[in-house]
């Protein structure tokens, strides 16, 4: 039986990366998904959990992260009020990418929960059903958030590829791809 110290040596060599990509989405910034994964990872294997499985780990970190950064939600507004004051922006206006906003920044603009669902439906794949039950959600409360979430994508993205399907048609197909 290999020790949660292996699991988590693999875990994070191995996939790191996509963890935190992961958390990127959700967050929006590579430095506070890089955090956020940390904290995951702390959850994850601080309580003493027999996590001795890698796909297990994996999933229970990935749930940690979600779990964290929806926890988060309310510091992070509380403090964004003064966040001005104590950091400062270091980042300058992106010209590669022209007058065309990518999607990592489009989602960003997303409310947390919107967000949430709209990471877990097209990166993750998941189905309503499924979103519900890791977020702890009535169905028709996804439906409704990634419905809202679609038309703000689109309005800073324009409409989704095969436009001329139903919204319903293309939430469920998933991955569909903005112009």
């Amino acid at each position: 039986m290999r020790s949660w110290e292996d699991v988590l040596d693999d875990l994070v060599r191995h996939r790191g990366g996509a963890l935190v990509r992961y958390a990127t989405l959700l967050t929006g910034d590579r430095r506070a998904a890089e955090d956020l994964v940390q904290d995951a990872l702390v959850k994850a294997f601080g309580t003493g959990r027999p996590l001795r499985d890698a796909l297990a780990a994996e999933a229970y970190v990935r749930r940690a992260i979600l779990t964290v950064f929806l926890d988060g939600t309310r510091r992070r507004r509380r403090w964004s009020g003064v966040a001005h004051l104590l950091v400062l922006d270091d980042e300058g206006p992106d010209h590669a990418a022209g007058d065309r906003i990518d999607v990592q920044r489009a989602i960003a603009t997303l409310p947390p929960r919107l967000r949430a669902c709209v990471v877990l439906r097209f990166y993750d794949d998941l189905t309503v059903p499924q979103i519900a039950r890791d977020l702890d959600l009535a169905e028709g409360s996804v439906k409704r958030y990634l419905s809202d979430a679609t038309q703000q994508l689109e309005a800073l993205l324009g409409p989704l590829e095969d436009a001329g399907e139903t919204e319903d048609v293309r939430l469920v197909e998933g991955r569909k791809r903005w112009r």
